[in-house]
C-alpha cells in the first residue's frame, strides 16, 4: 500500500520502528499452514500435491528536492497449490488460509486437475530425492529503521547527489528500503521447509544539465546485511558522477569494434545464458543452445559456478522450488556447457536429471582476469563503452543480439566522450567465443556476481 505522507504521521507516527517485526517468528506457522493443506489435499483425493506459502513485510520511504515524499508500507501473503490426479496437474492460488478457504483452493485445483490432459511427466520429484536436514545460510539480518531514521538517510544520499555538482539541475528522489520474507515449501514426497531473509537498499536518479541536453542516471546498493551498505554519501556522489559524466552525449559512426560492457550491465549477458539453458526452452526447442551441453562455448579460461550455500548471499538458499537440496556445482567449467539449468519436470521432459534449479540459479560466480576498470580499458584500446542497454532485442532461438546502447567512446585506452543514440549487435554464440577479458570489477551484492566484460568483434551502429 502507498500512503499519503500526512496519512502516515497521523496513523502510524512517525517514530514507529519497522524493524521490529521479525517474520522467522513465523516460520513454524508457515510449516503449520503448508501440513494442513497438504493434508487437506490427500483427504480430497489427490495423488500427490505440493504447496507453497510465502510472507513478506517492509516499509520504503523517499526523498525528493529534500522533501519527505513517500512512505509506503507492504505486508504480503500467498498460497500457491498444486495437486494431481495421476497424471493430471490443476493449480490454484489464495491469500487467506482458514478451514473453510483451505478446502475450497484444493477442491478448484482437483477440479483444473481433472479436466486436463495427462502428462507423462507430470508429478512431484521421489522421496529420495528430498532434501534433508537444512543449512543455516544466515539470511535474515534485521534493520531497525523508523521513518524519521529512514527519512535522513534517504536525505543525506539526496543531499550528497545535488551538492556534488553544478550541473547537476534536479533529483528524481532518494528512496531507502528494509523487506524481509519467509517462506515454506512441501510436498506428499516427505519434503517441509522453510527459511527467512532480508535484503536492503538505498538509491538515488538525478538529472545533470538544462534543456536538450539534460543526462539522467543514479546509483544504488543492496544488500541482505544493511552494515554492508555503500554509505548514502558515497552512492549519491555516484550518481552524480555518472549523470555529468554523460552530459554533451553523441553518437558514433557505425564500425566493428570491441564492446566493454561494465559490470552493472554485464550481468544482462549472463542473464541472455541463463534463459538459454533453462529446462523450458530447452523442451520446447527454443533455445540456441538445444543439445549444447559439453560444448565450449566461452574461452578455456573461463569458469561459472553456482554457490547456493554462500552465507548471507542474495541468491542463497538450501532447496529448490521442488524441494531438491541445492548444491555447489560448475554451469560453464573451462568454457564448456557443464550443467543444464532444470526442475524436476523440465528434466522429465528431456530424459535427464533435476539439477536443482526449480526457481533459477542461487549465487552465480563468474571467474575473472584479475583487472580492474582502467586495465580493461587499456587492454581494449578502441571501442564502446556500455553503461546502459535499452530493448530487448535478443532472438532466443537463434541468439541473435541487438540491443540499444549508451556509454563511452574509447580511444588509446581513454574516454573520450559520451555516446548515445547507438546500437550494439552480434549474435549471442560468437558474443560468448570473443570474450577477451572479464574484469575483477564486481561492485555490489547480486545473485549473478560479474564484473565488467570485454567483448571483440561486435557491431556498434551510429549515425
Amino acid at each position: 500500500r502507498q500512503f499519503n505522507v500526512r496519512e502516515v504521521v497521523l496513523s502510524s507516527g512517525e517514530g514507529r520502528e519497522q524493524g521490529g517485526e521479525d517474520l522467522r517468528a513465523e516460520q513454524g506457522a508457515l510449516c503449520d499452514e503448508v501440513a494442513r493443506l497438504l493434508e487437506e489435499a490427500q483427504r480430497q483425493g489427490a495423488s500427490d500435491a505440493e504447496v507453497a506459502v510465502s510472507r513478506s513485510v517492509g516499509f520504503s520511504v523517499t526523498v525528493r528536492q529534500g522533501d519527505l515524499e513517500t512512505v509506503g508500507f507492504t505486508r504480503d501473503a500467498g498460497f500457491g497449490v498444486t495437486v494431481y490426479d495421476g497424471q493430471r496437474t490443476g493449480s490454484a492460488s489464495t491469500t487467506v488460509v482458514d478451514a473453510r478457504s483451505a478446502r475450497d483452493v484444493v477442491a478448484k485445483a482437483l477440479q483444473i486437475a481433472r479436466h486436463a490432459d495427462v502428462d507423462e511427466c507430470a508429478g512431484i520429484g521421489a522421496a529420495a530425492l528430498m532434501a534433508g536436514a537444512l543449512p543455516d545460510l544466515d539470511l535474515h539480518h534485521d534493520w531497525k529503521l523508523d521513518v524519521g531514521a529512514a527519512e535522513a538517510i534517504a536525505r543525506t544520499c539526496e543531499g550528497a547527489a545535488t551538492g556534488a555538482d553544478a550541473r547537476i539541475a534536479n533529483s528524481e528522489g532518494a528512496s531507502v528500503s528494509t523487506f524481509q520474507a519467509a517462506r515454506a515449501y512441501g510436498n506428499t514426497a516427505g519434503f517441509l521447509g522453510s527459511e527467512c531473509g532480508t535484503r536492503h537498499s538505498i538509491g538515488v536518479s538525478v538529472i545533470a544539465g538544462e534543456g536538450s541536453e539534460m543526462q539522467r542516471d543514479y546509483w544504488y546498493g543492496s544488500s541482505r546485511r544493511p552494515h554492508a551498505l555503500e554509505a548514502p554519501e558515497a552512492i549519491g556522489l555516484r550518481a552524480a558522477q555518472r549523470a555529468v559524466a554523460r552530459l554533451d552525449a553523441r553518437p558514433v559512426p557505425t564500425a566493428e569494434v570491441p564492446v566493454l560492457y561494465a559490470s552493472d550491465v554485464a550481468g544482462s549477458l549472463v542473464g541472455h545464458l541463463l534463459s538459454a539453458i533453462s529446462g523450458g526452452a530447452l523442451y520446447r526447442r527454443g533455445s540456441f543452445l538445444c543439445d549444447a551441453l559439453g560444448e565450449q562455448l566461452f574461452p578455456e579460461r573461463i569458469t561459472l559456478d553456482e554457490r547456493p550455500h554462500l552465507a548471507a548471499g542474495i541468491g542463497s538458499s538450501a532447496f529448490d522450488g521442488d524441494g531438491l537440496p541445492t548444491r555447489a556445482k560448475a554451469i560453464i567449467e573451462n568454457g564448456r556447457l557443464a550443467s543444464y539449468l532444470l526442475s524436476v519436470y523440465s528434466a522429465r521432459r528431456l530424459g535427464l536429471e533435476s539439477t536443482a534449479n526449480s526457481g533459477g540459479v542461487h549465487n552465480l560466480f563468474v571467474s575473472d582476469d584479475g583487472l580492474d576498470g582502467d586495465a580493461l580499458l587499456a587492454e581494449m584500446g578502441r571501442g564502446l563503452l556500455v553503461t546502459e542497454l535499452m530493448g530487448q532485442g535478443v532472438n532466443q532461438v537463434t541468439g541473435d543480439y541487438s540491443r540499444g546502447a549508451a556509454g563511452f567512446w574509447v580511444e588509446d585506452g581513454r574516454i573520450v566522450h559520451p555516446v548515445q543514440e547507438v546500437t550494439v549487435a552480434g549474435n549471442l554464440r560468437e558474443m560468448f567465443r570473443g570474450i577477451r577479458a572479464v574484469g575483477a570489477d564486481v561492485e555490489r551484492e547480486a545473485n549473478v556476481r560479474c564484473g565488467s566484460v570485454l567483448v571483440d568483434g561486435m557491431t556498434v551502429a551510429g549515425a
